[in-house]
């Protein structure tokens, strides 16, 4: 059963738009704002305002829900380690969430698409892309069910198929638009931190969690290294999380 009343926090700072969000019982607090190169800067204090907003310490969450990837190196590195120094400062559980699964989530909560092709935006005329059927059972079945989804994909947006009565949601139609499948409609769709907290009681009644350790980015076109921002940001967050 997923846990009643859950207290999580979620974040995603995989694209150029930065979403935090906070819930705590019946009380959810969010922000959604400018992210890209400001997300190194700007994530640790607007979690830790929602945090004080809520009423709640680090330490107090069942869990910290965020965006792996694919998508923005800097953003996925970002994510990935602000997630793991609160876990290991904290000792709270991690819940990490494919960025595509959370567009999906997005496009089934605002517009009822229950069959989703989800796309971002990879740069360099390229998407990622994977398909997440919710009419298999909802958000495990959209993972879980025998083709109810695919493990996501880096392709040309003339590579992109969308099956006969599939929706299209994500960031990518202003870039690409008129070089994509058609499709039954389009939605624009951002794998936002609702749409994680959303995802996240389900996750986590399965055991989808991992340790901080394992907080892990989702690159699917691959690069590795820490900026120094990055790497200043991880250390933030142990600090954040050590302090009384």
């Amino acid at each position: 059963m997923p846990l009643a009343l859950p207290k999580l926090l979620a974040f995603d700072t995989s694209t150029e738009h930065l979403s935090v969000a906070v819930l705590h019982g019946d009380t959810l607090l969010a922000h959604n704002g400018v992210g890209g190169a400001q997300a190194s800067t700007t994530l640790l204090p607007l979690i830790q305002q929602l945090l004080a907003d809520a009423g709640l310490k680090l330490a107090e969450l069942d869990a910290i829900v965020f965006g792996r990837g694919p998508g923005s190196f800097t953003g996925l590195r970002t994510a990935c380690s602000v997630a793991q120094g609160l876990a290991f400062g904290a000792k709270v559980p991690l819940v990490p969430v494919d960025t595509l699964l959370a567009v999906a989530e997005e496009a089934r909560h605002a517009f009822g698409a229950q069959q989703v092709v989800a796309v971002l935006d990879a740069r360099m005329d390229q998407l990622y892309a994977a398909r997440y059927d919710f009419a298999a059972g909802g958000p495990l079945g959209a993972v879980d069910a025998p083709g109810g989804h695919d493990e996501p994909l880096l392709l040309s947006p003339e590579a992109l198929e969308v099956p006969a009565g599939w929706a299209l949601a994500g960031n990518a139609f202003a870039a690409y638009g008129p070089r994509l499948a058609p499709a039954t409609a389009r939605h624009e769709a951002l794998p936002t931190a609702t749409a994680l907290l959303r995802l996240a009681p389900a996750l986590l009644a399965a055991g989808r969690t991992v340790p901080a350790a394992q907080a892990w980015p989702l690159y699917v076109r691959d690069k590795v290294a820490q900026t120094t921002e990055e790497r200043a940001a991880i250390k933030a967050a142990a600090a954040a999380a050590a302090a009384p």
